[in-house]
């Protein structure tokens, strides 16, 4: 059973998505209680591979409420768990110009929190725009057709 926790919805707006890989992540045990009451932000969380290990940094993990001194800094840089395979492929397709590695969502899967990694290019302006202008058609379009069904 896969429960949604967090989506990094800025991530699809800001950059296209062409690959995504699901990834473990090293937590201590206050995090996860934080992140199960839903305590977590992916906003401006970015993913670097550094030595062959992949990091997420910036994401922020509210302090548990009901934890005393075993609360960690909600920003730490958090361990990603990915298969070396995965890294090293991972790793090539960064060095090209333009590419950049974002959480794009986080979840339970059964009782184990997991995070969907997108190998991410950079939107310029106009194809903002133009992604704007697609979902307001679409928008348009559904409610013509939900008048038209009634």
């Amino acid at each position: 059973m896969i429960k949604i926790v967090a989506t990094n919805k800025k991530a699809y707006h800001d950059y296209f998505v062409e690959d995504t890989y699901e990834a473990g992540i090293v937590l201590v045990g206050c995090e996860v209680k934080s992140i199960r009451q839903g305590a977590l932000n992916l906003r401006d969380s970015f993913i670097m591979i550094k030595n062959g290990e992949a990091y997420v940094l910036n994401m922020h993990v509210s302090p548990y409420k009901m934890g005393s001194y075993f609360n960690v800094d909600s920003k730490r840089t958090r361990k990603l768990l990915l298969n070396r395979g995965e890294i090293n492929k991972l790793r090539g397709r960064v060095e090209q110009k333009g590419y950049t590695l974002i959480p794009l969502k986080v979840y339970f899967k059964d009782s184990l929190v997991k995070v969907e990694v997108g190998l991410c290019k950079g939107k310029e302006l106009h194809d903002k725009r133009a992604a704007i202008k697609e979902k307001e058609n679409n928008r348009n379009l559904q409610r013509v057709l939900k008048e038209y069904n009634s």
